[in-house]
């Protein structure tokens, strides 16, 4: 298994996305309330444009037909096309897509990006398909869409069980679909795609880098070092692994990992590139690692560390567990890993959250710049990709630490209220049709 597509099974299974529609409307409120955001654009915004469910047929290895349900939600293009990922997962809903579609609308608009957000995927288990069936999936889930995505109007990426294969396939899908003197000027109508197939170098690490970087920024304003601190990762996928690559670096110590096969810890610290070997010869699982013991997974958050990165679905730190997370800092490598009862237990009690918005952006503004890479026939080296991924983080993440202190508000509440002005500002300019 890949680092791309080591996420499928990261997560506990067992906790399903529940109630993320209810958190992401909270989050919304609160931070329109505090802007007095105007009555009408409240109203836009908290409604999607287009909800989009596909129901189709694909004939499986063994000749049988399986009927898949797939979807797509578009939140809201007040900056530009629809942005954000297909997940393949038991858990997709209507709801599940509307919640990580508007995340998706906050997050572009904060990171400054022409996008809007869009969200999606297919109700499934990938592991019990094999590779041929998940090709077939994925080519007549891209031809059921059909012209609901696009270069200039929607642009899908990975996430959870999808990867730069996945990519390809629905670029070659939708390429295929157009008129031949169109095909090539297509290319960028998904990201995340292999490098040989249009994809940006150093695409893979970009959410991860950029969780790195938002810990380093945190740890500069905080006038303290990286090194010597204990980190824990709940998820040891493409998020999970490239952080913790990127902390170790640092200095920083990682003490315990859980995914959905297990959790070990050790307090002297775990090697990450010796952990993410051994996962690669253990179909992804990190149990039985040398030097390490298993660790209960429902006492997971309530290890020893000095910060947690939660890199795996939503709904992981909620009411139940709060009260004992020992970190003083969350890092929100997933999207809504926090809910909202959990997080106003987290911030009673001090501990900093740096939101998903903010912190696992990179991978958005990595998708950005595949795009303006397609887009203009382009090809950028590693070291020019990650050196304007720091500057892109960097920018938004001084913004919103400065609106936190200045309005006195938590670092979420401050990235909502800047992601939500820019799209007020956009409609006030333009004003609404007709």
């Amino acid at each position: 298994m890949t680092t791309a597509t080591a996420d499928l099974k990261k997560v506990t299974k067992k906790v399903p996305i529940i109630g993320m529609m209810d958190n992401v409307m909270e989050q919304f409120n609160s931070a329109a309330d505090h802007i007095n955001l105007h009555q009408s654009i409240r109203k836009i915004l908290s409604i999607t444009n287009n909800e989009i469910l596909v129901n189709f047929p694909v004939k499986m290895d063994n000749g049988d037909v399986e009927i898949f349900t797939g979807y797509r939600v578009q939140h809201n293009n007040a900056l530009g096309p629809y942005k954000g990922g297909l997940r393949y997962h038991p858990t997709v809903d209507i709801d599940a897509a509307r919640a990580l579609a508007m995340w998706m609308t906050w997050k572009t608009s904060l990171a400054g990006l022409p996008y809007g957000g869009g969200k999606g995927g297919i109700k499934i288990d990938p592991s019990k398909y094999s590779q041929s069936e998940l090709e077939r999936i994925t080519r007549r889930f891209t031809f059921a869409l059909a012209d609901n995505i696009g270069p200039e109007h929607d642009i899908p990426a990975p996430d959870v069980n999808t990867n730069s294969q996945t990519m390809a396939w629905i670029a070659d899908t939708y390429m295929s679909t157009r008129p031949p003197a169109e095909r090539t000027a297509n290319q960028h109508v998904v990201t995340g795609k292999p490098d040989a197939s249009g994809g940006l170098e150093g695409r893979d690490r970009a959410t991860g880098y950029g969780v790195y970087l938002s810990i380093k920024f945190w740890a500069d304003k905080s006038n303290t070092s990286l090194d010597g601190k204990k980190f824990i990762v709940q998820g040891f996928g493409n998020v999970g692994y490239w952080a913790a690559h990127f902390l170790e670096k640092e200095g920083a110590k990682l003490v315990a990992v859980q995914d959905a096969t297990g959790s070990i810890q050790n307090q002297n610290g775990i090697s990450v590139e010796d952990l993410f070997k051994y996962s690669q010869i253990n179909d992804g699982s990190i149990v039985n690692f040398p030097d390490s013991k298993t660790v209960d997974t429902k006492k997971f958050f309530t290890l020893d560390c000095d910060i947690c990165i939660p890199a795996a679905l939503g709904n992981q730190i909620t009411k139940e567990n709060a009260h004992q997370i020992k970190a003083r800092l969350i890092a929100e490598g997933a999207n809504g890993p926090t809910n909202v009862e959990g997080e106003k237990i987290l911030l009673e009690r001090g501990i900093t959250i740096i939101p998903d918005i903010l912190c696992n952006s990179g991978g958005v503004v990595g998708s950005y710049f595949e795009w303006l890479q397609n887009r203009n026939g382009e090809i950028w080296q590693l070291d020019e990709v990650m050196a304007k991924l720091d500057k892109k983080m960097k920018e938004s993440f001084n913004k919103v630490f400065d609106y936190a202190i200045n309005e006195t508000v938590d670092l979420r509440t401050a990235a909502f209220c800047i992601a939500i002005q820019r799209i007020e500002k956009a409609y006030i300019q333009r004003g609404i049709f007709p």
